[in-house]
């Protein structure tokens, strides 16, 4: 499945009403960004990427470039400043064009971890590859990856994390772009551009601990509880009470990493009243225990 950025509106994405529950969710969405590579490539080049575990991401910093894979249904051609995300790591390969085979091509290359062991919502709504163009991007979203190239070109004190940073937020703009561009799909951008239900997820994504039914989703989306059920699972493909599960392990995997909160006090506040019944729950849904979450992230720490 691939998305390719609308030309409508003068390429400027749609205003929607969907930036304060994806907020909230990119708030606890649990991704690292990191860079791993920079590229240069002159001549007949390629790099043939196989299937990893996580997310993948190119900006091309300068020249232009083909992408290929069996996600996509045809060849790509992006040029400086475009951005290509494929948030489920499928393999792919980027190769020169040969009419500009001599053209000096640079790459920044990365990979996008999300934590959760359950799948996130919102690695759930991303399609298999997307691309922001930098002709239909924001001033922002330019200036910033431009900034990308500058620290990638410098030998700055701390450039590493600096372009660990900055590729964070460049990836949080293009998932803002794509939400924006693609409100009319079913799925959680869809849901976010409804009115009544993007205002049920927001509250779920800022309250998870609530104890939430469908009558009060329903209530406070303004509908009925027949008429929210039913329009709440066209749109997101999950019935509400088990997005409302969902969510909260994966929140309670972030909770898990603060060695601070007990697996008593995180059931508590993800309003579970039973220890025994959130483990059994988190397992559930995750296909780990709550204490295997904390032996990994002992033995990262002594790695």
């Amino acid at each position: 499945m691939y998305a390719e950025p609308s030309s409508s509106a003068a390429g400027m994405p749609r205003s929607q009403p969907v930036q304060p529950a994806l907020e909230s969710l990119l708030n606890q969405s649990m991704l690292r960004v990191d860079v791993i590579a920079e590229q240069q490539h002159c001549g007949e080049w390629f790099m043939d990427e196989p299937r990893y575990d996580c997310g993948l991401f190119h900006l091309v910093g300068a020249g232009e470039c083909l992408i290929e894979s069996a996600a996509l249904s045809e060849t790509l051609h992006l040029q400086a400043g475009d951005l290509v995300v494929l948030p489920h790591g499928d393999p792919h390969r980027l190769c020169a064009r040969s009419s500009l085979a001599q053209i000096p091509t640079s790459l920044i290359c990365g990979e996008l971890h999300f934590s959760s062991h359950g799948s996130h919502p919102l690695s759930r709504a991303l399609p298999a590859c997307f691309v922001v163009r930098a002709e239909h991007a924001t001033a922002v979203f330019r200036h910033l990856s431009t900034m990308m190239v500058d620290v990638a070109n410098s030998e700055l004190p701390g450039r590493q994390v600096l372009l660990n940073k900055l590729a964070d937020t460049l990836f949080t703009l293009a998932v803002c772009d794509y939400a924006n561009r693609h409100a009319d799909h079913q799925g959680l951008f869809a849901a976010l551009a409804d009115g009544r239900i993007c205002k049920v997820l927001q509250a779920v994504h800022e309250e998870p601990g609530r104890a939430w039914t469908m009558q009060s989703m329903a209530t406070l989306a303004c509908m009925s509880r027949s008429t929210f059920a039913e329009r709440f699972a066209q749109l997101m493909k999950v019935p509400p009470m088990q997005y409302v599960t969902q969510w909260r392990v994966s929140v309670a995997e972030r909770m898990l990493r603060d060695r601070r909160l007990s697996v008593a006090l995180i059931a508590e506040q993800l309003g579970y009243s039973s220890e025994a019944a959130f483990r059994r729950l988190f397992k559930r849904i995750s296909g780990v225990s709550p204490g295997r979450i904390r032996q990994g992230l002992a033995q990262q720490t002594l790695n």
